[in-house]
């Protein structure tokens, strides 16, 4: 879970950087939706940490443990179109759901029932969120 608790937060970073750095017409409507989104995404960081500490486990312990780690990459440039930003948080998301199905197979394998449970919910959130994210960017007909 530990592997899992370093690309969310990776994802969490980037979606804060997204949110402060979005602009044009739909600012608003995607400041809101990444602000959102970035506050799930800390919270299930926040649950994540304190079940593997539960089992005994070891954490992230600093910025620089995540850079190391990550697989979610950083998007340091100076403009990001906005529609890009939604298309590469999806992409990211997707990522994230596919680690969490690995994650929870790995606890349902173990017998470990509180990670999988959890594991359920988290999946089920990284799943809406892609799912916004696709109809945000969605052409309509």
């Amino acid at each position: 879970m530990t592997r899992l608790l370093e690309e969310i937060f990776a994802l969490y970073v980037k979606t804060k950087n997204f949110h402060w750095h979005v602009s044009g017409p739909h600012f608003r409507d995607y400041h809101l939706l990444l602000d959102d989104q970035g506050e799930q995404i800390f919270a299930t960081a926040d649950a994540i940490a304190e079940q593997v500490r539960k089992i005994g486990g070891t954490t992230i312990r600093s910025i620089a443990h995540i850079a190391r780690c990550q697989r979610v990459r950083d998007n340091d440039e100076d403009y990001v179109r906005p529609a890009d930003m939604l298309e590469e948080l999806r992409k990211d998301n997707e990522f994230l759901v596919a680690r969490m199905r690995e994650t929870n197979a790995l606890c349902d394998g173990t017998g470990a029932l509180a990670g999988a449970s959890l594991l359920e919910n988290w999946i089920d959130e990284g799943e809406r969120r892609v799912w916004s994210l696709f109809e945000t960017t969605r052409r309509g007909a």
